[in-house]
């Protein structure tokens, strides 16, 4: 079968052979639409290249750790990750290389090109795929094409793909993707233009930008946007944004890729489309509607006044942004720009957090005690709004910075190619954690009481430390981080900090973890991944290193800040327990009426959320004894953290069980919660039930060099605490150690 095909060759139906996009291409330049020069890779070469490479078993490999549907969002991208970075280390078989660079070298030379992909049924009527693969413009020279071809492929298993792998029917056997090599056009103005509006099949929408269409989709650069009626393009609203910038392809010294450049003073006040170019697109809808049937989706540019189809797909129903019942939308939400993410993290830092603290500092100034039942219960209602409220910033807010992590990740791996896909994270680790300040303070602590057994003998006996560094060190490790929220209840007893810090101190200075460094040091790291780019493109790089660096701080210290003021909320909350439960005169009756009635709400709500069902399969509880029979040997997760450990099982299942971990066992929980951080330096290994290098207890067992296990649905039911086990790192299993017989 042909691996190259020009657009002549296609016909249509012969999707399965060359995918939807260039399918499409292929109908328009037959009928005589104006479309780009271009040249169709077939989805041949790509299952060539996957069976002559063994990646198609390695896929499978690492689509089967887990059933997709128990997957987190973070353990998706994680596998598409891992994907991904096998397709850029492995070259092009001999014979399939030389196969496609003739075709393209003798038809592109040095031009630069746009590589598409193009799979099958992509850009189907029935679906709802734009943009689910990826596209790179303005790329230069065979061995660049040929790198950006193997990217579009392994884009068939990005993060994005695998949300929709239901839909698209995707597995490693039937899979394929074609890929369309384009001559770019760089057009002094693009957009988009849809036959239907997503929102009104009465009307039709068109937005523009200057440039090039990469800032419309990256959503760098706002566009202008027309509503035309259907029936007869009739301008129905014309709504500009600020226009200040313009994506342009990079040609400094044959460069490659796109850069956001600022406009004219002219076109800053002049709209994109002139109303004659409003009405040429439209009469272009109308054609292409003719042509497939169906109203069209089309890119398009204008050169030197002439307008260009780049590609054009059926409009869905739902149009962009369908939300489906498992938040496709919200996760597909949040792919940032790299600035989009300069503009977060400044907002974050700068605005956000400051106010978060803001709010715990109010909270901590207010005694509780002092409070009638009634202002007692008017104040829960308040921090419960206060809570709800910053938790829906994080989910909206901090959640989407972690794509810096993601973005600089994938940077980093198509430069450096490393062997170890995460080895990127060891270069993030610029700026120290709030987490790790807090297990230095209690390292410290512990130490003193180590070498001054007089105050520990004086503290195990019940005596309270009065004064001296100890007290003053203890006093500033309770203000700072001694209210912290864990599960349904809260750790603010300093005299369970105090026991926590006798049982540190009992042990060897050895047993206890220090966090290490990466195993190349990170400016080594750094150098060498700066060194892949120069000029304009490292001082992107950079940008990139320090938006990756700051996103991986704020994606372990912003659970500190929301913890402590849910750490207020349950404060005040146990406050009203405690008064229920006490024998207290009554004086203000109707005030006692209103907490009571807040408590039973709240007590309420927690035991619905506690007792509420679970999907098959995703049990969280502890096990059963019927379930412990269930003797699995071996159990699949995610590799967060490169390491092998064997020892005994800890089960952490509430805050009461974090005081009577050992240093030496291997903590096993549903999740590291950033407040129980304290017990990690103490840790072998770290297994979890939730899933993802970018989750808490991820980062911090990589900031200790301790092997770590994610995305273990069964970790909690199928370890006890006691058992022998093998914490696999590198592999991403668990092996438990037991007599079969």
């Amino acid at each position: 079968m042909k691996l190259v095909y020009e657009l002549g060759d296609i016909r249509p139906g012969d999707e399965a052979i060359v995918g939807g996009k260039n399918t499409a291409l292929a109908r328009m330049a037959a009928e005589g639409l104006p479309v780009p020069d271009t040249l169709c890779v077939g989805v041949e070469a790509y299952r060539r290249f996957v069976e002559a490479t063994g990646l198609e078993a390695r896929i499978v490999l690492e689509l089967n750790r887990k059933v997709f549907e128990e997957m987190r969002w973070e353990e998706i991208w994680d596998t598409a990750l891992r994907i991904r970075n096998r397709f850029i280390r492995t070259p092009l078989p001999d014979d399939l290389r030389a196969e496609l660079s003739g075709s393209i070298q003798s038809r592109f030379g040095s031009r630069p090109v746009v590589v598409r992909s193009s799979a099958p049924r992509e850009d189907a009527a029935g679906t709802s795929f734009a943009g689910l693969h990826d596209s790179f413009v303005n790329v230069r020279g065979l061995d660049s094409v040929l790198g950006h071809i193997l990217l579009v492929w392994a884009s068939l298993w990005s993060d994005r793909a695998l949300l929709y792998r239901r839909e698209l029917g995707l597995s490693a056997s039937d899979s394929a993707m074609g890929v369309a090599v384009q001559a770019i056009v760089a057009g002094e103005v693009s957009g988009v233009a849809f036959g239907v509006s997503p929102n009104d099949p009465a009307q039709a929408v068109i937005e523009a930008v200057y440039g090039l269409n990469q800032g419309l989709v990256d959503g760098d650069v706002a566009p202008d946007t027309w509503i035309l009626r259907r029936d007869d393009g009739a301008v129905l609203a014309h709504r500009s944004p600020q226009r200040d910038k313009a994506m342009k392809p990079v040609t400094d010294d044959g460069g490659e890729g796109v850069r956001l450049v600022p406009l004219s003073a002219d076109e800053k006040d002049r709209p994109p489309l002139t109303p004659s170019a409003v009405t040429a697109l439209f009469r272009m809808m109308g054609t292409a509607e003719a042509l497939f049937g169906v109203p069209q989706d089309m890119e398009w540019t204008f050169r030197d006044g002439r307008l260009f189809i780049l590609q054009s797909r059926p409009v869905t129903a739902a149009g962009r942004g369908e939300a489906g019942a498992d938040n496709r939308a919200w996760y597909l939400s949040q792919h940032r720009s790299l600035e989009n993410l300069k503009q977060l993290l400044v907002r974050v830092k700068e605005v956000l957090l400051p106010r978060m603290a803001e709010a715990a500092h109010a909270m901590a100034g207010r005694d509780l005690s002092s409070l009638t039942d009634g202002d007692l219960a008017k104040e829960i209602c308040r921090r419960e709004e206060t809570y709800a409220t910053w938790k829906q910033v994080y989910w909206d807010e901090f959640i989407p910075l972690a794509h810096g992590i993601r973005l600089f990740g994938q940077v980093y791996n198509e430069a450096v190619r490393p062997r170890d896909p995460f080895e990127f994270v060891d270069l993030l680790k610029g700026e120290e954690l709030l987490s790790l300040q807090r297990n230095r303070m209690i390292t410290e602590m512990a130490g003193k009481l180590r070498k001054d057994a007089r105050l520990a003998e004086s503290l195990t006996s019940g005596a309270p430390p009065t004064q001296g560094p100890f007290a003053e060190a203890l006093a500033r490790f309770m203000e700072e981080f001694g209210l912290a929220a864990w599960g349904a209840g809260v750790i603010q007893d300093r005299d369970r900090v105090i026991r926590m810090l006798l049982s540190l101190a009992g042990l060897p200075e050895t047993a206890v973890h220090d966090a290490v460094g990466a195993s190349r040091r990170p400016e080594d790291l750094e150098s060498a991944f700066l060194a892949r780019f120069a000029g304009e493109k490292q001082a992107r790089a950079r940008e990139m290193l320090a938006v990756g660096r700051e996103s991986y701080r704020l994606r372990d210290d912003d659970n500190i800040y929301l913890g402590r003021i849910e750490g207020h909320l349950l404060t005040a909350f146990e406050e009203g327990r405690r008064r229920m439960k006490a024998a207290m005169p009554i004086e203000d009756p109707a005030g006692r009426s209103d907490l009571l009635r807040v408590i039973d709400r709240r007590t309420a709500e927690l035991a619905r959320k506690k007792d509420e069902p679970r999907p098959p399969g995703r049990e969280d509880a502890l096990p059963t004894g019927h379930e412990r029979e269930i003797k699995a040997r071996q159990i699949v997760g995610q590799p967060a953290g490169p390491g092998l450990a064997r020892g005994k099982a800890r089960v952490v299942a509430g805050p009461d069980d974090l005081f009577d971990f050992q240093a030496g066992e291997i903590l096993v929980c549903d999740a590291v919660d950033p407040n129980m951080t304290f017990l990690v330096p103490l840790a072998a290994a770290v297994v979890e039930r939730r899933g993802g290098m970018l989750i808490h207890g991820a980062i911090i067992a990589r900031e200790y060099g301790l092997p770590c296990v994610t995305g273990v649905p069964d970790a909690v039911r199928f370890i006890a605490t006691g058992d022998d086990i093998t914490v696999d790192g590198y592999l991403g299993i668990v092996i438990r150690h037991f007599d079969l017989a």
